[in-house]
């Protein structure tokens, strides 16, 4: 099977000759030994025209355009970032304090900038995930600081604000009617310089950066939905990062630039509890009873991934032995030859086998299912619109904020704004909303692993995978920045 799948890469990889070259904004070389430019591939073309409120905001994070006040270190923990330090002042109030910095715009990071760029994230629309379920309101506190108080008590507020969705922008990012524009407005160590639609982009080095000058003099990005094409993009050298390797292709490339990280990452098939045959929870049972899960992990992923247990994965190191088994649940109703539209996208290849594996499944248990595979971003909206019956998406569960409980009020609760399954549940609610709540660390985890019991109760959520992720990167690349979180993957030091 290896060798036909690495014939079938070598056969059908699109040519991307001539598409990475070193170029800067102004179209000249710059491979002059000042830092080489980085080419670099994603998965993910922009969905929302790089919007920092949505999945696009992941994008500029990894690479290294926008920051928060704070970002995640290696144990999930809040630290530095554009805030220096912080303190909490009460149980609804914490102050922040800024480090020195520059927009990329030669503005001042202010403490009036930085309050205004969280406004405008309030009230964006749809609101920012990491916002799900929180009201909070952003004032200048002096020449240093940020005052930030939220409504109800936020316990994990500092891990809330590291959210890439919460990055800060300057005040002329804002100065037109489509939203915010990071191009030329954020922080980070690679200034946005150029975007081409939804195929590529070009990223300058920010020579004013506060944590000093990047490596690379800038990067050229592609965004190449095919995953075969990204594998081959490396392979003959055409490109020095590609994230998400297909398993499929894995095997073409050398061994020494394939790296699996193991991530908090987990593909679930989500059942739309709202509309549709599965408004029945009989059936949304039967549905989760016709899963095998084992089948993915060892056939699907070729052991780049371990099998469902729950929401959180093996890479949150503490769910397992906190987890407690979903109570209430339905019993199974006879499929009887119902028909349902099941969907999932190809930018993560493994998705659209996966979904034809649980197609042939649900099949043998009765179900008439039609399969709808597109582009992500081309599906991103009628998956929120609860327009499928079922979705098959690859979820990064800390992802939003680094907090175990921000996942479960954005995907699964009434007024959730990434909530595929629909799931509106009085005793889910109530459940994350104690969660919420838990200020010690240890008991929120409590928490979120009953609230999360509750939501597999309700079988709009079946985990399927944990996920190993594989980024491409060259031989001659050094520093490339690989994390559970995925929030990264260009920063100062990455380098060729």
């Amino acid at each position: 099977m290896r060798r036909l799948r690495l014939l079938s890469a070598l056969l059908l990889a699109p040519a991307l000759t001539g598409c990475f070259a070193s170029e800067g904004a102004d179209g000249t070389s710059d491979d002059t030994g000042d830092g080489s430019r980085l080419r670099v591939a994603l998965a993910f073309p922009p969905a929302e025209n790089l919007s920092p409120y949505g999945a696009d905001a992941t994008i500029l994070s990894r690479l290294g355009v926008t920051e928060g006040l704070t970002a995640l270190d290696a144990n999930g923990a809040a630290a530095p970032a554009l805030a220096s330090s912080w303190r909490r002042e009460n149980d609804r109030t914490w102050l922040f304090t800024l480090r020195e910095a520059d927009f990329q715009d030669g503005t001042e990071v202010t403490p009036a900038a930085v309050a205004a760029s969280l406004t405008h994230a309030t009230e964006a629309k749809p609101a920012p995930a990491a916002l799900a379920g929180v009201t909070l309101t952003a004032k200048a506190e002096g020449s240093t600081g940020v005052r930030v108080t939220t409504k109800d008590p936020d316990p994990v507020l500092p891990l809330r604000l590291s959210s890439p969705s919460l990055a800060v922008l300057s005040t002329k990012a804002y100065a037109g009617d489509d939203g915010a524009d990071p191009v030329g407005h954020a922080t980070g160590p690679f200034e946005l310089t150029k975007v081409m639609g939804a195929t590529a982009a070009t990223l300058d080095r920010f020579a004013d950066y506060w944590g000093g000058r990047a490596q690379a003099s800038g990067v050229d990005v592609k965004f190449v939905a095919d995953g075969t094409a990204r594998a081959n993009a490396l392979r003959t050298g055409q490109v020095d990062l590609a994230e998400a390797i297909p398993v499929a292709q894995a095997a073409t490339l050398d061994p020494g630039t394939r790296k699996a990280t193991a991530t908090t990452r987990t593909t679930s098939l989500l059942i739309n509890t709202a509309s549709g045959p599965f408004e029945n929870a009989g059936l949304r049972a039967a549905a989760r009873q016709a899963v095998d899960t084992s089948v993915f992990a060892k056939d699907v992923y070729e052991g780049y991934a371990d099998a469902g247990t729950g929401i959180y994965g093996p890479a949150v190191t503490w769910a397992e032995g906190k987890r407690t088994a979903p109570t209430g649940r339905a019993r199974p109703a006879d499929a009887d030859g119902t028909t349902i539209t099941l969907a999932t996208y190809d930018n993560r290849p493994e998705l659209p086998e996966v979904a034809q594996v649980l197609k042939q499944q649900l099949e043998k248990a009765g179900f008439r299912v039609d399969l709808e595979v597109r582009e992500y971003s081309r599906l991103e909206s009628d998956a929120l619109d609860g327009k499928f019956d079922a979705f098959v998406l690859a979820r990064n569960t800390l992802v939003d904020t680094g907090d175990p409980v921000s996942v479960l009020a954005s995907d699964y609760t009434c007024d959730g704004g990434y909530d595929i399954a629909q799931l509106c549940d009085k005793d889910v609610d109530k459940a994350v909303a104690k969660a919420e709540r838990v200020t010690d660390t240890d008991e929120r985890q409590d928490a979120a692993m009953a609230a999360e019991a509750e939501i597999l109760g309700t079988d709009a959520v079946v985990p399927l995978i944990h996920q190993r992720i594989i980024t491409g990167v060259g031989t001659g690349v050094r520093g490339a920045l690989l994390d559970p979180y995925e929030r990264t993957l260009v920063g100062t030091g990455t380098r060729r």
